[in-house]
């Protein structure tokens, strides 16, 4: 459930006489005793993660499809999806945004199971917006495979995915570790689940919403569209009279596979996608709902339940280690002492969350790599991440720990894990090296979302940031070598793409934040022109906001609704370019100041964090905090 914390004395807000501080001065000071009065006992920091309904609708399905309805959860959940709902009947993946056919599609499924009448006015908008834009059959391949589970959508319809797939060697084209992790750990358990082709009965269809029947499948305008559509007709064939002893035996590989990458907390990779479709994927390979690895996560679920202002949702996952870590980072930017108990308290919860015993599928393009990561989650042995790694190690040489030793051994640890994770271009991606062929993207199964795991800017700029910090050779030729990449992924105007935080404004900060550090000075034209993009794209109002649209329409591009967390980002680039007296950034700092609740944090209902970029976008909600620490604070003490 939602962050039990037992605050401490340490962690409580800490009145002084601040009658003659600066307003910005003032602003840092109440940002920095509410981020320290999120800290949680033993030293950790967690916001929620805030996404769409989707999340929600499907822990109902799933929990229909398993036989385990919860009648109070469902009233809840019931209660939250209707709350999300846009006057115009649709749901959107992130506040403020363009309705989405699927998620509207899976959020009406999900009411009529709770119990809302098709004739209710909230319903019969919904029915109308779903109606307009085509229906089911336009929605996504996800969404009808939930339809295929329960009877309204036919299987044969389903693109084809066999379990055969396992027995690919991972040099093949198409083999499983093609898939980023994320898509990979869904694509696996999704193998046993459209082998069983199960049906559940189910009370409620979706008549109301439009044509359910498929629509012809458009013919794919490329060559090796037209190859990948052939295949997956052959395979849908096949699929009809499998060969019977290698479909067992695939099943049963997939099976262990499934199994083996259970986290310590239930999940599957901390994530809820290939959560949901383990479950359901064990489940008809025998598992009985008492069976331990079901039991367990079953119940991890419920710890990612959120009782939040009365409501009932899903956290899509947690992130822990990522939030401790820019929660060290801030407060010493903020001015907190380097020897202070709560950052030391925090910094040696990150040394035991460092991944060094387990060797995950990072290792199949890495074999002989030793460990030292750090994952996203509570629980994320399999899946350490750069980002994570990187950011990890920044925050922990901010920290006067009481043995240096252990820290300068995770440090190393996770540098060496960073040196030997990058990418054969010199970038890195987040979670596996080299993880870019792109010819998986183009499968018809592979509609939602990214699939694979290319290098971004972001990260990059994170490992090259990390690795020039560091005195050993190896690091430092590794952050030349990705310094070099990330200047040649500069965008004309000037800015760098954000993979994983929204979007042009968070690459470019992260970018000029590396390049200082890898020693380029503020005159360089590469970092004029960054400088040049963001005072082009600050708004009137002083802060700076950018929309999730900005992935797929360019004419929002440095454009949106200003927000603390991106408002920050932009006076961090700015700060790590050298510009002491910028009147760009006096303005920055100005809307901060004017927009501070009185408790020290900042409203943010935008989602300004990126799951895949134009489909799923996420509302860090620490980031309203710790960024705006992090850039008053380096503002204010430089």
């Amino acid at each position: 459930m939602l962050d039990p914390r037992t605050i401490d004395s340490e962690s409580e807000v800490r009145p002084g006489p601040r009658e003659s501080l600066q307003p910005a001065e003032l602003a840092l000071a109440l940002a920095r005793d509410y981020l320290l009065s999120l800290q949680c006992a033993d030293g950790h920091w967690r916001g929620l993660l805030q996404t769409n309904v989707t999340m929600d609708a499907e822990d109902v399905l799933l929990r229909e499809f398993l036989g385990i309805r919860d009648a109070e959860r469902l009233t809840r959940t019931g209660a939250w999806i209707r709350s999300q709902q846009q006057p115009d009947g649709s749901w959107a993946n992130f506040t403020g945004g363009p309705g989405d056919l699927s998620t509207t599609i899976e959020a009406y499924w999900a009411l009529k199971l709770a119990g809302d009448e098709p004739g209710a006015e909230h319903m019969q908008r919904a029915a109308a917006w779903a109606r307009e834009r085509g229906g089911p059959r336009r929605a996504r391949v996800f969404t009808h495979i939930w339809m295929a589970l329960f009877g309204l959508w036919p299987w044969d319809e389903v693109p084809a995915l066999p379990p055969e797939m396992m027995f690919l060697p991972s040099w093949v084209p198409l083999n499983p570790y093609d898939f980023g992790c994320w898509a990979r750990q869904t694509a696996v358990a999704l193998t046993i689940v459209r082998a069983h082709r199960p049906v559940r009965d189910m009370p409620a269809t979706l008549k109301e919403l439009g044509p359910g029947a498929p629509a012809e499948r458009p013919r794919p305008a490329t060559l090796t569209g037209r190859g990948l559509d052939l295949l997956d007709r052959l395979l849908r064939r096949y699929e009809h009279r499998p060969i019977a002893p290698l479909r067992r035996t695939a099943l049963r590989a997939a099976e262990r596979w499934v199994v083996q990458r259970q986290e310590a907390d239930g999940s599957w990779g901390g994530i809820q996608p290939p959560w949901v479709y383990s479950l359901m994927a064990l489940q008809l390979q025998g598992y009985p709902l008492d069976h331990p690895v079901m039991r367990a996560g079953l119940d991890g679920l419920d710890v990612f339940g959120a009782d939040h202002e009365g409501f009932q949702w899903l956290e899509a996952c947690q992130s822990p280690v990522w939030d401790t870590a820019l929660a060290i980072m801030a407060l010493a930017d903020g001015g907190t002492e380097r020897e202070d108990a709560r950052l030391v308290r925090a910094a040696e919860w990150l040394l035991r969350e460092q991944v060094t015993g387990v060797s995950g599928d990072w290792a199949v393009k890495r074999p002989r790599l030793a460990p030292g990561g750090w994952g996203f989650e509570y629980h994320n042995l399999n899946y350490p991440d750069i980002d994570d790694t990187a950011i990890c190690a920044l925050a922990l040489r901010r920290v006067e720990h009481p043995e240096p030793e252990r820290v300068e051994l995770a440090v190393q640890r996770g540098v060496d894990w960073i040196v030997g994770m990058q990418s054969a271009g010199g970038g890195w991606g987040a979670f596996d090296a080299d993880n870019t062929r792109t010819l998986i993207r183009k499968l018809p199964f592979c509609d939602f979302g990214e699939v694979i795991d290319p290098p971004s800017a972001d990260v990059t700029a994170h490992a090259v940031e990390a690795l020039a910090r560091e005195h050993a050779p190896e690091a430092g030729a590794s952050a030349a070598t990705g310094l070099e990449w990330l200047l040649s992924e500069q965008e004309a105007d000037g800015s760098w793409f954000g993979r994983w935080g929204v979007n042009y404004v968070y690459g470019t900060s992260a970018a000029l934040c590396a390049l200082a550090e890898a020693g380029l000075s503020g005159d360089d034209p590469r970092v004029r022109r960054a400088v040049k993009w963001l005072e082009e794209h600050q708004s009137a109002d002083g802060g700076w906001g950018e929309d999730c649209r900005s992935y797929v329409d360019p004419a929002w591009i440095g454009r949106g609704e200003s927000t603390a967390s991106q408002t920050a980002w932009a006076l961090l680039g700015l700060h790590a370019a050298g510009e002491p007296r910028s009147d760009s950034a006096a303005r920055g700092i100005d809307w901060l100041v004017s927009t501070q609740r009185p408790d020290g944090g900042w409203d943010e209902p935008q989602y300004t964090g990126t799951g895949f970029p134009g489909d799923f976008y996420i509302n860090y909600h620490l980031y309203r905090v710790v960024f705006p620490v992090m850039a008053l604070g380096r503002w204010l003490r430089s």
